[in-house]
């Protein structure tokens, strides 16, 4: 007797479903991710099993690089604007409007005040390389660093400090801003570091 064949259907699956899911899924992660700021140099942080994190809003950030160089920064534009323009004040610089923008544009910058305006006009692609970036003079003679840690407090006194140091920078240059903050009555401060698993855990 001959072998009754079974006949063949297609098969259809309804994907729409699992469309809707993945883009929920994409929408969900896009608007709660945090994105890593753009900074201007490549910074290694030590390890630690500090589990106390840094809050995301008044933030004064203070990154040294490990040939020592000085960075400096705020979060918000309009307080970036009132930075810069006290700066200027200060040291008789005068910016444009234009230029005060692209600095607020800015998450952190590394220049003497004298060279921020040659700084300030260079292609943006330029702005990040090292030889465009001298560092905020921070030495006992010239302490450029303290003026924009002044400066900063008083547009928000509500910032919290915190130092970013590459794990090669050496130790007198972070001894050397952290002194500088003593002076002026900046004790307490965040140190950025790397997550590391406490010892004997899995």
């Amino acid at each position: 007797m001959p072998k009754a064949k079974v006949k063949r259907k297609s098969t259809w699956v309804d994907m729409t479903a699992m469309c809707d899911v993945a883009f929920l899924l994409l929408t969900f992660f896009m608007l709660t991710s945090n994105f890593t700021k753009k900074e201007p140099v490549l910074v290694a942080t030590p390890t630690s099993v500090s589990e106390i994190k840094i809050p995301e809003t008044n933030i004064m950030t203070v990154l040294v690089d490990k040939t020592g160089k000085v960075y400096f920064g705020i979060d918000g534009q309009d307080k970036r604007r009132q930075l810069i323009e006290k700066m200027a004040s200060m040291y008789k610089v005068n910016f444009s409007p234009e230029e005060m923008k692209k600095y607020t544009l800015l998450e952190l910058t590394g220049n003497p005040m004298q060279a921020m305006k040659a700084f300030l006009n260079l292609p943006a692609e330029s702005r990040d390389l090292p030889q465009n970036n001298l560092g905020i003079p921070a030495d006992s003679t010239n302490n450029e660093f303290k003026d924009w840690v002044k400066s900063a407090r008083e547009v928000n006194p509500d910032l919290r400090i915190a130092i970013k140091a590459d794990e090669k920078t050496p130790y007198p240059v972070i001894k050397k801003v952290m002194r500088s903050l003593q002076q002026l009555d900046e004790s307490r401060y965040n140190l950025i570091t790397k997550l590391e698993g406490a010892p004997g855990r899995e």
